[in-house]
């Protein structure tokens, strides 16, 4: 039987997912559960103790915060961190947070080894780190496996080949020749807007051209570190009319030149969507209706 045990705590199938195996690569050892949402793990902190919590913050029936204000309140519990993993860092929200006795954080999007460098600083904290890097302990396993879990994590970083110099003049994203576009997802519309793509480590201002309840189609400026395939991240979108913004978790499914040529200055990056919270499936509905994520973008701009 494991020594130490976590609960995930994420109503996205691919972020436990990412979670789990870059703890499996590194503490083979740790014995691991998941909750797809607060409601389900209050049931299961009910049952069994766990050793260590990894939550998400916005999720359908409980959230994340709901679940740390009660999990504080069970006896025993004031000790056993709590960290929330999670697109939210305001200030106002990190005080509450704070103030309702959270341990740690964890920004999405996250590298393998920024998660990592968060779970080993809280399992030491708690006094647990040693059953699982004792002598005993299972080696980590490296190589190919390790590499995977980089790059699902953006943890591995891929250099660009350098373009060559350009006129000084601005560029504006062309439209690639009709021969090179990729067909729309079903249901997806054309959406005038710009948005803010967050990798692990960068950001990207890009430019909306499709957006579905299911992904997004957007293009970003190419730099230095290209958008990795599987990459987590977060879409920041903003609809003007009443000034709100949604973080919207995603991954990176498809990357592609938005010129047929190698020194294309504009990148085409397909999200798929990993989120299931019904206000931020509902937000996606209200802005493919509207038609715009920012009405005072220009396509020419």
């Amino acid at each position: 039987m494991a020594k130490v045990s976590v609960l995930i705590v994420d109503d996205a199938p691919f972020i436990r997912d990412l979670v789990k195996k870059a703890l499996r690569s590194h503490f083979p050892g740790l014995q691991i559960e998941e909750a797809i949402n607060g409601r389900k793990a209050q049931q299961m902190l009910s049952r069994s103790s766990f050793d260590l919590i990894l939550c998400d913050w916005e999720m359908p029936e409980m959230g994340g915060l709901e679940l740390l204000q009660w999990f504080r309140g069970q006896p025993g519990m004031e000790a056993i961190p709590f960290i929330m993993v999670t697109s939210r860092g305001d200030k106002e929200n990190v005080v509450e947070a704070i103030q309702s006795g959270v341990s740690d954080y964890v920004g999405k999007p996250f590298t393998n080894e920024q998660l990592l460098a968060k779970v080993k600083k809280a399992l030491q904290r708690a006094g647990k780190l040693a059953k699982l890097q004792g002598p005993q302990a299972p080696r980590p396993s490296v190589g190919t496996a390790q590499d995977s879990i980089a790059n699902l994590t953006g943890g591995r970083k891929v250099e660009a080949p350098a373009a060559p110099a350009r006129p000084a003049a601005p560029a504006r994203p062309a439209e690639a020749p009709a021969a090179t576009k990729a067909p729309a997802a079903a249901s997806a519309q054309s959406v005038r807007g710009q948005a803010q793509l967050r990798l692990a480590g960068q950001q990207f201002a890009c430019v909306i051209k499709t957006l579905s309840l299911r992904d997004a189609l957007v293009v970003v400026r190419r730099s230095e570190r290209l958008p990795q395939l599987f990459e987590s991240g977060v879409l920041d979108l903003e609809q003007d009319s009443d000034q709100s913004v949604a973080r919207i978790n995603a991954y990176v499914h498809a990357v592609a030149a938005l010129e047929p040529k190698m020194d294309s200055e504009w990148v085409r990056v397909t999200l798929k969507f990993v989120d299931q919270d019904p206000d931020k499936l509902n937000y996606l509905s209200r802005l493919i209706a509207s038609g715009t994520a920012q009405q005072h973008y220009s396509p020419g701009a």
